[in-house]
């Protein structure tokens, strides 16, 4: 066998191996995951999670994913906690302590101090007989037989497991919260959801040129508009009302059939009655009226006035399309 096939079986051996081990999470999900969620979910605080090593890196991850959706959450460094971090639990906060082995030093320090302090102790660990299991009020089973490493030392197949079991929690509490995707987008305000849901057609015809020309304007009086405001089009209005716009395309027909311009006027060559938006829509109503149409550009009226372009590519751009 080549490096390169070795490779290939190595990686996929260490797949199917964590994979295998994942599906076996399901069978462990009991009655202690149901009131371990339901505590969370009724308690007036936070979650502290907490451990030791890549237990911790884990903690934060899955601190990071319950924060942002909807249950607030600090990590906690068990080493930090048992030197002056403990101040961070407060009365009404529940603890996760997550540990594989669950018989660590620090874990053995710092879960007497976290039941000396009343709060709910959640543990999650791979060995419900160690320490941390027989302490903790609810112990959430992240069993894994072995680890993929072929030493069966480094931890990979077990903090797997620890992060699936900690967004088995995370996705529970969404549901029981009503979390919705605009829910999601308020903590997540740059993301692509986001301005799905709060990218206005305004956010863009603001920071975009405005190109118009009256009705009697002249072809060049267009072109030169055209070619200024760097759009490849431009609306004809009158008294601020839309009657039509000319692009790109508009100019290139106008040249296959006329042999001369001389005379000739915006409103000659102009497309009427041009698909168009409200300002104050949303712009992934845009997008949905660009597809509709198989257009590129739409003109935005605000209180049935001109008010500016949005382009396609102006979409792409905010990462709608």
């Amino acid at each position: 066998m080549n490096t390169q096939d070795t490779i290939i079986a190595y990686a996929k051996k260490t797949i199917a191996e964590e994979a295998q081990a994942i599906a076996y999470l399901e069978e462990l999900v009991d009655e202690e995951f149901s009131k371990a969620v339901e505590t969370i979910h009724k308690s007036k605080g936070r979650v502290i999670i907490t451990g030791i090593g890549k237990s911790a890196i884990i903690a934060t991850k899955i601190v990071a994913t319950m924060n942002s959706t909807g249950t607030p959450a600090v990590f906690m460094h068990a080493a930090d906690a048992i030197h002056g971090d403990l101040g961070n639990i407060l009365e009404d906060d529940t603890v996760i302590c997550i540990s594989k082995s669950g018989n660590t030093p620090e874990i053995k320090v710092l879960v007497p101090l976290i039941k000396g302090f009343k709060n709910k102790l959640i543990g999650i660990t791979a060995n419900k007989e160690s320490f941390l299991g027989q302490e903790a009020d609810y112990v959430l089973h992240a069993f894994v037989e072995k680890e993929a490493c072929p030493n069966n030392l480094a931890p990979t197949t077990s903090t797997t497991a620890q992060l699936v079991v900690g967004d088995a929690l995370a996705v529970c509490l969404l549901h029981l919260q009503g979390f919705s995707s605009r829910d999601f987008a308020k903590y997540h305000p740059g993301g692509a959801l986001g301005k799905k849901l709060y990218l206005r057609v305004s956010d863009i015809t603001s920071q975009n040129e405005k190109p118009q020309v009256s009705p009697e304007s002249n072809i060049n009086s267009v072109i030169v508009e055209m070619t200024e405001k760097r759009l490849g089009a431009t609306a004809v209005t009158d008294n601020g009302h839309i009657l039509g716009i000319i692009t790109d395309g508009d100019l290139r027909r106008m040249l296959t059939t006329n042999t001369s311009f001389d005379g000739l006027t915006a409103k000659d060559i102009m497309s009427p009655n041009p698909k168009r938006i409200n300002n104050d829509a949303m712009a992934v109503d845009a997008l949905e009226k660009l597809e509709e149409y198989a257009i590129t550009q739409l003109l935005a009226e605000e209180d049935g006035k001109y008010a500016g372009f949005l382009h396609i590519h102006d979409l792409m751009r905010e990462g709608i399309l």
